[in-house]
């Protein structure tokens, strides 16, 4: 069957792992603009950043088959500064048209601080402005909770935000559901240390369902590996979940969210 990797940062993965990608049938891999693992020295650095995931990985992507979509923005990692952030965002809508990109993200919370609120609400605006999807970051660990609230607060009144064309991602079993009853999809990450494993993305499917629920590997320049997703996929069918149903997860969900921009090609099954 085929998937589709909606959450990947492929900049630090090695060209390998595309070609382990296409011979597990991906067709087609999502790369938000995130932390490089260091914090950028000028806003410079995401001009660079930002050309290459638009230029170069989606012809490398191209050689196994792939293809890759990038989202633009500036992280929650690097959003406290406030100066610094809106210089990032004055250039941005010179990426966002751009034939790979489906939009705004990673955008969200990491320590929960005033200004890391302020830029994702800047981003907002600008996603408003153009009508442009949004993909959501969470923060990890004991501040999940917390920062999903308050990103949910912020967006509940805006009756200028469409729930169905945006994405919470890290998503996890305590903070899923007031995602998805506010209209949200909701990405379900898989990542050996701060994140999901697979078993627990899987019982969190049997809870909750498969509506607006997709599932990525988030694999990066941390301990991550591209096939974790290809894990979940398998848990499931260990558990004998339906073939539709796997389907859905894995690759008709992605079609239907991402679908949503019409530089996406590929259509659910």
């Amino acid at each position: 069957m085929k998937i589709i990797e909606p959450h990947i940062h492929m900049i630090a993965r090695t060209t390998q792992d595309y070609e382990r990608m296409a011979r597990m049938h991906c067709v087609a891999c999502c790369e938000p603009a995130f932390w490089a693992g260091y914090d950028r020295t000028s806003p410079q650095a995401f001009h660079d950043y930002f050309t290459h995931i638009t230029e170069f990985e989606p012809k490398r992507a191209a050689e196994y088959l792939i293809d890759h979509y990038a989202w633009i923005c500036i992280n929650p990692k690097e959003a406290d500064d406030l100066a610094f952030s809106k210089e990032v965002i004055s250039f941005m809508p010179e990426f966002l048209d751009r034939a790979n990109v489906l939009g705004i993200g990673e955008i969200g919370l990491n320590k929960n601080t005033k200004n890391e609120l302020e830029t994702f609400l800047l981003q907002v605006d600008l996603a408003v402005k153009r009508d442009d999807m949004i993909w959501i970051h969470t923060p990890h660990l004991n501040d999940k909770k917390k920062g999903t609230r308050l990103l949910l607060d912020c967006l509940a009144d805006r009756s200028d935000i469409n729930p169905a064309r945006v994405c919470f991602d890290h998503m996890e079993e305590h903070v899923i559901k007031d995602v998805l009853d506010a209209g949200y999809w909701a990405s379900m990450t898989i990542y050996p240390q701060t994140k999901n494993s697979p078993s627990r993305v899987v019982d969190t499917i049997e809870t909750y369902g498969k509506t607006r629920i997709m599932v990525d590997a988030s694999g990066d320049w941390g301990p991550s590996d591209p096939a974790t997703l290809h894990d979940a996929l398998f848990e499931m069918r260990k558990r004998g979940h339906r073939q539709e149903d796997i389907i859905d997860i894995f690759y008709n969900n992605p079609c239907r969210f991402l679908g949503q921009n019409p530089k996406f090609r590929h259509k659910p099954e």
